[in-house]
Formats: C-alpha cells, structure tokens, sequence
C-alpha cells in the first residue's frame, strides 16, 4: 500500500528499501536499515527537504528481498506501485547489476513514474564502468578503489611472501581476486599467491576444509572480499582452525567478524572503509557517540558514514532541483557535494561513482592507542593506519553514459 501522510503532515518522500531482510544475510539488511533511519530522522529533525509547495519528510519502507535476484525484481516493482520513486539497495552487486538493468527498462517505458536507484555497498567495478547508468549512483567506493587502498599497507609489509584468495562466487567476489591477482603483480610481484578459492554465497556453514586449505598452503596471509556470514564464518574457522596467519579484508570491521577472531585478530586483521570510528577527530567521535545514544545495543553498533552522505545528497539534490522527480534529481545529484562528521565527498558526474577518502585500520583492543572505541562491544576495534585522500583514491572510469533529452 502507498506511504499515508498523518492529518495536517506534509506527504513523505518516500524511500524504498530493497534488501535481503530474512535468510543468510538478514542481518546486512536491518544493519542498512537502521542506518537509513538514523539519516532520515536528520533529516527530519531540521524540518525535512524544503521544496516550492512546503518541506516534506523522508520515510523509508522496507521490501525483503531475501537476497535473490528475482525477489529484488519483484520488490522493485512493488515499490514503484506503491509510489517510491528512489530505491536504495547495497548488499548484492548481482542484485545491483539486475536492479540497474531493470531501472533503465522501466525508465524508458514508463516516464511518468521514473526511479532513480541509489547503491551504498555494491562494489563491482563494472557497475559504473560498463553497466553505468543515468539513474544509478554509487556511494561506496568501488572494489578496485578498495584493493589500492589494502594495497597500500600490504606492500609495505616486507614479512609478507606467501598469500592466500578467498572469496564468494558471483560478480563481487570474482572481481575481487582478479583484481588482487592484477594489484599484487603490479605492486608486490614478490608475493606467491598460494591458493585461490571462490565458494557459493551464504551457503558454507562450515569453513574449516576451506582453512585447513589455506594452512596446508603455507600462506602467511588471507585476502578476501566476503562479507557478512561469509566472512564472520571464515575468520572464526581459521581462530578455531589454528591459522595465525593476517587477514587483509574489505569487511572484517564488523557484523561479527571481530567478536568471531577475538585475540587472535589483534594486529593482524586489516580492514578498508570509506570511515571508521577511531578516526581521530573531535567531529568522527562526536557522529559516533551520536549514533551509539540512538543505537546503545551492542548488536546494533553498524554505523557507515556514506550511507549517511548518501541520504544528505539525495535531500540537497532534491532541494536544489525543486522537485522530487527522477530526472532533475537525478542531474542535481551527479553535482553533488557533502560534508558530515568533517569528512566530504562528491559525486562525479562522469560515472555516478561517488568519491571520498579512504581508511585501513588493524583490530586493536579497545583502550590500545588510536582504538578508543571498539566494535558491536567485542572488546576489540580498529586503529587507524592509513588515510588515503578522494584525490588518491580515485581511479579513472570506463564509463559511455546514455543521458536522457533536455526534457
């Protein structure tokens, strides 16, 4: 049913949530969701997105997924019937590729009702590079720009020759390790790779013939782009496993991960982010503690800033366009610019992949220098070792975009 404005309340702008909200990875989903929430009470909390006929509020409705490819199609089409006109989906970039397919296919057929589609996690290459789309934006920094940014520390550890692929087997997980085995040869090319592995998504419930594996091949490290109980159940197979080796990740900063690899993690998980809450600024501090006072259960502690800058530009495009349609949103939203919690990014107009500095932390013990803040009350967080800045993160796009007319 469409979002219902309350007696004497302005109608909402409504946001569709389309994310796996039971199954495997359900926990991703409500994870996202709180945070949408957090950034939509801001901004309502300053009176909602102001627009010729009055401020209107944002409101997020929720349509599960479950993960799958056809549900998250079936899901887009109910949002749209039930009036969203912005869909904001992250963790599947199968999922995104589909979404996007299906977006430009809607847009086209049906102009009165067109949608744009904002992504804050799903980070295959392809997705601004060969897929790119007028109505797709990007938020996260894509899987390439985070493998620069691992990149950086991993080749300064000198100890390191032995390394060990691992990931999930679809589009996100394979773009991963090519990209790992392109970076590695580039940067370290002393480094073997010992092993490489990709395993069906959400399905292994027990990674220790994966581990035993990686620690028959003598590999020092594990580099791995898997995410939720992908990653929670790797990491706490190899501390169950014995493998005392580092592991080099996109996503071990949260959802279980270090509370699964406990002691054994410190100094040797690293994890790469667009923000993490040992950021040593006043103002990084201040945005977490804010989101813990709303959040306070240690289950709930997944707090991502660009979910954050991704709502404060889709109000500021809003705003500047004077419209909530999809196309002079859309053409506000590729001049996009943010700044919250002292940290900025901008969208770049070329590709729709948003751009903003980078960080990679290595899990500390909490009240260790730099790590003031642990993570989900694990006792354990992440120390800040590398900032890589929007100008150094960036990497040049592939992208031949199909603009719509100046109508």
């Amino acid at each position: 049913m469409p979002w219902l404005a309350r007696a004497g309340e302005a109608e909402p702008i409504q946001l569709a949530l389309v994310e796996s909200l039971s199954g495997p990875f359900a926990n991703t989903g409500e994870a996202v969701f709180r945070n949408l929430v957090w950034a939509t009470e801001r901004v309502n909390a300053r009176g909602g997105v102001p627009l010729p006929g009055g401020a209107r509020p944002l409101a997020v409705r929720r349509f599960d997924s479950k993960g799958q490819v056809e549900e998250s199609l079936a899901s887009l089409r109910a949002a749209i019937d039930a009036g969203a006109r912005v869909v904001l989906q992250g963790n599947s970039s199968a999922v995104a590729a589909a979404l996007v397919d299906a977006v430009n296919k809607h847009n086209e057929r049906d102009p009165a009702r067109r949608v744009l589609y904002l992504n804050y996690s799903a980070v295959d290459p392809a997705l601004t590079n060969q897929l790119c789309s007028f109505w797709h934006f990007r938020f996260d920094a894509h899987a390439d720009m985070r493998m620069a940014a691992l990149m950086q520390v991993l080749k300064g550890d000198a100890e390191l020759q032995r390394i060990y692929l691992i990931g999930q087997d679809y589009s996100f997980g394979q773009a991963v390790l090519r990209e790992a085995r392109r970076q590695l040869g580039a940067q370290r090319p002393d480094v073997r790779i010992v092993g490489e592995e990709l395993h069906p998504v959400g399905r292994v419930k027990d990674f220790l013939p994966y581990v035993a594996k990686i620690k028959a091949s003598g590999a020092q490290a594990v580099l791995t782009g898997n995410w939720g109980n992908d990653l929670t159940l790797l990491v706490k197979a190899a501390r169950d496993g014995g493998f005392d080796g580092s592991f080099y990740t996109f996503y071990g900063n949260a959802l279980g991960a270090p509370a699964a690899i406990g002691e054994a993690g410190v100094g040797k998980v690293l994890a790469v982010a667009d923000w993490l809450p040992n950021v040593p600024t006043p103002e990084s501090a201040a945005f977490y503690q804010a989101f813990r006072q709303r959040f306070p259960k240690p289950a709930d502690d997944y707090v991502h800033l660009r979910m954050q800058l991704m709502i404060e530009a889709l109000a500021q495009a809003m705003q500047r366009a004077a419209s909530t349609e999809a196309l002079p949103v859309a053409r506000a939203l590729e001049q996009a610019r943010v700044t919250l919690a002292g940290r900025t990014g901008h969208m770049r107009a070329e590709d729709h992949q948003f751009q903003q500095p980078l960080v990679v932390g290595v899990m500390e013990r909490q009240g260790a220098p730099g790590v003031p803040f642990d993570v989900e009350g694990s006792g354990y967080g992440f120390r800040v070792v590398r900032e890589i800045s929007a100008a150094q993160a960036e990497l040049p796009a592939a992208c031949a975009m199909v603009r719509p007319g100046k109508a």
